[in-house]
This record gives structure tokens, sequence and C-alpha cells, in this order.
């Protein structure tokens, strides 16, 4: 599948955020959108994901079984985990085929052992953004989109989290934004803020 934004542009309070501009998003690709707080970085997001629509332009869904809708495999702003359970619980409830088992195994790559056992109220801000990478990459995706996905993270979890995003990537095509570039060498990157 290929995802398509042919002149794409957003606006808030009148202000332009980004545009016109025309991408392409296709298997195995690898997207950073970098730019300074209020750039656009999370509504260009939510405009691939079909949850916003751009002021100029559109979104363009090719490939054989021409969806009219993404499946996305998405990390936000805030965490959006179910408070109270663990974090275990909170992969197996956005995918009933993910065993406990399974989901424990995963989240041993990302989190010390034992905490994944914790009611996610209890974890720490990087532990779960941790959780919040492994639920997305848990479920079966056209697109895999994470909106500062390292917040809170130390240098060493950071690595450790984007190593783990890569591994798990298969050749879904990938778009994180981020406020820097540090570490995203093997993706195209796209600034925004000074277009």
């Amino acid at each position: 599948m290929t995802i398509e934004l042919e002149e794409v542009a957003a606006r808030r309070g009148g202000k332009k955020l980004f545009g016109p501009l025309t991408l392409d998003i296709s298997t195995d690709t690898r997207y950073l959108i970098t730019g300074p707080e209020g750039a656009g970085k999370t509504l260009l997001l939510r405009i691939l994901m079909g949850l916003e629509k751009p002021d100029e332009g559109r979104v363009r869904l090719l490939g054989d079984y021409k969806y009219t809708w993404l499946a996305c495999g998405a990390v936000f702003q805030d965490d959006r985990l179910i408070p109270g359970i663990s974090a275990v619980e909170n992969i197996t409830a956005v995918r009933k085929l993910t065993s406990e088992k399974a989901a424990k195994e995963e989240l041993a790559g990302l989190l010390p052992a034992g905490r994944e056992a914790l009611p996610v109220d209890e974890l720490t801000a990087s532990e779960r953004r941790a959780v919040c990478i492994v639920r997305a990459l848990s479920v079966p995706a056209d697109l895999l989109v994470m909106d500062e996905p390292f917040a809170g993270m130390n240098d060493d979890e950071r690595k450790t989290a984007l190593k783990y995003i890569l591994d798990h990537q298969g050749s879904t095509p990938l778009v994180i934004a981020a406020k820097d570039s540090a570490g995203f060498e093997t993706f195209k990157t796209l600034q925004l803020g000074d277009m």
C-alpha cells in the first residue's frame, strides 16, 4: 500500500502550519517528521491516519485492496493506556489474539523484569511509553505512526526503544514525529516549521 499526500497544507487559527507538501509513504519506508513545538507534527500525523482533514490537498490510499481507511498502529503524545490494569493486560486488550505470555515476552524487550505485571499507573513515564510502543506494534497495521514515542526516556532507553521498533517494523511503513533527528539516520526526514 502507498499513502500519497498531494499538496497537503494545514492551518490553525488562520496561521499556516505547513504545506503544501507532497509525500509518498509506501512499504519499507521510514519517515521522521521534525520541527519545533507548534509546527504541525501531530496534525500531520492525524491527517495521515485519517483523523483530520487537510485544509488543502488530499490524501490517497493506493493499493490492490483499495481501502478507504488505514489500520494504524499508533503511539499518541498522551499514553492512552487503560489505568488500573497491567502492562500485559494493556497489550492483550487491543488484540485478543495476543496471549498474556506473548505480551509478557514482548514487553521484556523494553521493561525491567516484573514491571509488566504492575498496573500502568505505577510505571514510570518512560516505562509507560515503552508499553505504548509494544502495544502499537502488537496489532496488524498498514501504517505505524508514533508521535514523540520516546518522551521521558533517557538516551539509552531511547536507543533501545528505537532498535525495538525497527526490529519489529517489518515492511510496514513507519512515521515518527520527534523534536530532533538524533539517532534517525536510516529515516527520510521532513522538517516542518521552515517551509
